[in-house]
């Protein structure tokens, strides 16, 4: 298909030789939303890692664009491809201001600050403060912000919402949704909080102990929520009352 920006197929993935997630067979076109759900410790952090060249192929493979990513780690040249990670910890400089933040995100190029304003225009009013004051929101906007200018093929955010109050990040998580229609980026998110993903998404992927527990669209999980919810709780069945 011309539009799939990420397949993975029968991914084994982990740390020193040992496989955290196992067998994983998944994609991502241009222009949606695919979520990565799962309970703490399933291995959404360790797939999105992997995908961004800085984890192991243990087995099968990963293809961005139709190239596949190394087997050793090689970040950087994932980054040129168009795969763009925003980690839990965000990975923004708090010694920089909101506008040295935005301009080092493009390393080719005229950078267009107004880019990630007209995204969040809060950042608008913030260029000459240090990223280390912001608060959480503000920063979250600036490392969303950043993405949006290295304009990605490829934009994985891990958990949006740590850390941020209900009413931030319901505002925040609509973004995701605008940029893969407006940019056509393939998005990938992790998210804990389920029906605000579910409500940005296409698609969505359930892991459990490193398996795939389930996947379908976005409709078809919030459709069967009980299988979901067993899934994301890792359990076979729920007791019927």
């Amino acid at each position: 298909m011309s539009d799939r920006v990420l397949t993975i197929t029968d991914l084994d993935t982990g740390y020193d030789g040992v496989a955290v997630v196992r067998g994983l067979s998944m994609h991502v076109d241009a222009g949606e939303v695919v979520a990565l759900l799962g309970p703490n410790g399933a291995g959404k952090t360790t797939t999105l890692t992997t995908i961004s060249g800085m984890g192991q192929v243990l087995g099968g493979s990963v293809e961005v664009l139709g190239r596949s990513v190394p087997r050793l780690r090689q970040a950087h040249k994932l980054a040129r491809w168009g795969v763009i990670h925003v980690p839990e910890n965000r990975g923004i400089l708090f010694q920089l201001t909101v506008r040295e933040n935005l301009e080092l995100a493009k390393t080719r190029g005229k950078v267009d600050v107004d880019r990630a304003v007209s995204f969040f225009p809060a950042l608008g009013q913030l260029m000459t403060r240090r990223a280390g004051l912001l608060s959480g929101g503000e920063q979250q906007m600036l490392a969303i912000g950043r993405a949006i200018i290295a304009e990605p093929k490829l934009l994985m955010v891990d958990e949006m919402s740590l850390g941020l109050a209900p009413v931030i990040y319901e505002n925040l998580m609509p973004v995701v949704r605008r940029i893969a229609d407006e940019t056509n980026a393939a998005v990938l998110i992790v998210e804990q909080h389920v029906d605000l993903a579910l409500e940005v998404a296409d698609r969505a992927y359930v892991l459990s102990h490193g398996d795939l527990a389930m996947s379908g669209t976005s409709a078809e999980l919030m459709n069967n929520r009980a299988l979901l919810d067993a899934s994301y709780l890792g359990v076979e069945t729920l007791d019927e009352e």
